[in-house]
């Protein structure tokens, strides 16, 4: 499993050890990357989940705040030192998630951060999800077809197999070279047709387990409920 990844921005080490402290008190501690504001660019936020912007030597980091708005599809916690300042940061910023400075900041942002990661790792199981619902759409896509052709590759193996037997058969016809080729032929023409009954008997199982599936299900929803 993934560990879940913080960038905490600060210029601030104090918001930073008092932040990661709090943390510790958790069940969960995801992994936690700490960055100034002169370091920081924006190709380094590509491998996290969450990001939160603390304290900076410039009181509006308008630069970073902008980028990550409008490039990162994480979330963005900004820790706003000013409580009257949220409400023009959040109109300007839609994207981030302000949180001010008020008693308990430490819990808050902890607190908004690790539900911003459950929801960061809840969509990546539907991607997941998604992405193993399209494969198995297209096997099953590739079964349907190998299933409505089985007649077909049939048909044409029996005659490979046939014409082969009968120019084995004669025993002047074609040169020695000419009839090795033959048997090699008429030997994977029997390996595709093994093939094409191994398919044939995979897809009775199938077949004889939905119906079995299908025939539990009946009972059970026919069964009398017991009174306890």
């Amino acid at each position: 499993m993934v560990r879940s990844s913080v960038l905490i921005v600060s210029d601030d080490p104090e918001f930073a050890r008092s932040l990661m402290a709090r943390w510790q008190a958790e069940r969960h501690v995801p992994e936690i990357t700490l960055a100034t504001g002169s370091v920081w660019h924006s190709a380094s936020t590509m491998n996290h989940d969450v990001i939160i912007v603390g304290p900076m030597r410039d009181p509006a980091p308008k630069v970073i705040l902008s980028a990550l708005n409008s490039s990162f599809r994480g979330a963005v916690i900004y820790f706003a030192e000013e409580e009257n300042r949220t409400a023009p940061l959040r109109s300007e910023y839609p994207h981030l998630l302000i949180v001010p400075r008020t008693d308990g900041w430490a819990g808050m942002l902890v607190m908004v951060a690790n539900e911003a990661l459950r929801r960061a790792e809840a969509m990546q199981r539907a991607l997941r999800a998604e992405s193993a619902a399209l494969a198995a759409q297209g096997h099953a896509t590739l079964g349907r077809y190998m299933l409505e052709m089985r007649p077909s590759v049939n048909n044409a193996l029996t005659s490979v197999l046939g014409n082969a037997d009968l120019l084995l058969l004669e025993s002047g016809a074609g040169s020695a070279e000419a009839r090795e080729q033959l048997r090699a032929i008429h030997t994977m023409a029997l390996r595709l047709n093994e093939i094409m009954q191994r398919f044939s008997s995979l897809d009775a199982e199938i077949r004889a387990g939905e119906k079995e599936s299908q025939a539990e299900t009946l009972a059970a929803g026919c069964a009398p409920a017991t009174r306890s």
